[in-house]
């Protein structure tokens, strides 16, 4: 018996993550523990200022911070996952990177024909590749269908499948090309792996939090972590659009300028009632009271306002193992989720295919 369920969990995929967040405010980094049909676990954080020195640029004064970073996490970190993992390196780096470095989009990518069709991966990457965001001076480093449609009804499992009609979600990822070849190659020397994931950080919040609230599919996520906000809306589950408002701050501007954002995203899709808050913890409640006090309620042509739900740390910890010593930090536990998710996909496709990649709900070939 004990043969038998030795070989069962080395069949098992297990995996160490280096987590790492990059912003103008701070960086910060984490470990994570991740193995099949459990939750994830944080094993260690820190988190560093970033401090602007006189006449420097922002660039290098994240960088210098960035470089603290990773010091201190191979120093103080690695011992904390070779006690947990039996070694002290990590399989993956998963680097999110914020504004204005990053630019993140989603578009939806239309099939129809007159007499019904099979609706194919090898369809799906031809449309992608001819259509795919392209920018001078920006690097794509992830671009993922995160939702399907098939004569009309979303399908978690469509390939295969006989359709008139169907339609693709796609949510694009783009970094400024030479932080993003700057921040990967100081990642792959430090950590000794070329197994590094960029991915902006607007993209990456986003689809955490669709799965850390599951059934809230119709909702507004305002995430004003970074020095831009986000506006992302839900319909039906499905992410159908995000744009960027400039600033982020608690003031009379900051609201008048998600007003107006909201203003135009209602002359396409009816507003939502439930505005999901994502701020840095010394911010959330000013922010808050900012949104409370703008009248929010005149858009949505109605005597009630919409209901603003703050996010915080406590709505993520039951879905990922704070073992870490320093209290949790929302951002890198949406980080640890959003990871969990690609590596539970990552498994399946090993399973079914391994020559394909997972990508947030469906299973596309490696480009």
């Amino acid at each position: 018996m004990s043969f038998f369920a030795d070989l069962f969990r080395a069949k098992e995929k297990v995996e160490s993550a280096v987590l790492i967040e990059v912003s103008t405010k701070s960086v910060a980094g984490a470990y994570a523990r991740y193995a099949e049909g459990a939750m994830p676990a944080v094993l260690y954080t820190r988190r560093f200022p970033v401090e602007v020195r006189e006449n420097e640029l922002q660039e290098k004064a994240m960088l210098r911070a960035l470089t603290m970073l990773i010091d201190t996490l191979i120093r103080e970190g690695a011992p904390i996952l070779m006690r947990s993992a039996g070694r002290g390196s990590a399989d993956v780096v998963l680097v999110s990177i914020d504004a204005p470095w990053q630019k993140t989009s989603v578009r939806t990518e239309y099939f129809e024909q007159k007499t019904p069709f099979i609706f194919s991966r090898s369809l799906v990457m031809t449309a992608i590749e001819q259509t795919g965001v392209k920018a001078p001076g920006k690097l794509l480093v992830d671009e993922s269908i995160i939702g399907t449609i098939l004569n009309g009804y979303e399908t978690r499992d469509p390939y295969g499948k006989k359709t008139s009609r169907a339609a693709v979600v796609v949510l694009t990822s783009l970094i400024d090309e030479h932080i993003a070849r700057h921040i990967t190659s100081t990642l792959e020397s430090a950590f000794h792996t070329r197994n590094v994931l960029p991915i902006a950080g607007s993209s990456l919040r986003c689809q955490a939090l669709q799965r850390a609230f599951p059934h809230e599919r119709n909702a507004l996520i305002l995430d004003a972590t970074g020095p831009q906000t986000s506006m992302a809306l839900l319909r039906k589950g499905l992410l159908v659009s995000i744009n960027e408002v400039f600033g982020t701050d608690a003031s009379h501007e900051w609201v008048e300028a998600i007003k107006t954002e909201l203003a135009e995203l209602s002359k396409r899709y009816p507003l939502p009632r439930t505005i999901f808050l994502l701020a840095r913890e010394p911010d959330t409640a000013a922010l808050e009271r900012t949104l409370e006090e703008g009248h929010l309620e005149k858009l949505w042509l109605s005597e009630n306002p919409p209901k603003i739900a703050p996010v915080a740390a406590g709505h993520i910890t039951g879905l990922v193992r704070q073992l870490a010593a320093a209290p949790p930090d929302l951002e890198l536990l949406l980080m640890a989720l959003f990871r969990q998710h690609r590596f539970s996909e990552e498994a399946v496709a090993l399973v079914q295919e391994p020559s394909v990649l997972a990508l947030h709900g469906t299973i596309l070939p490696k480009r």
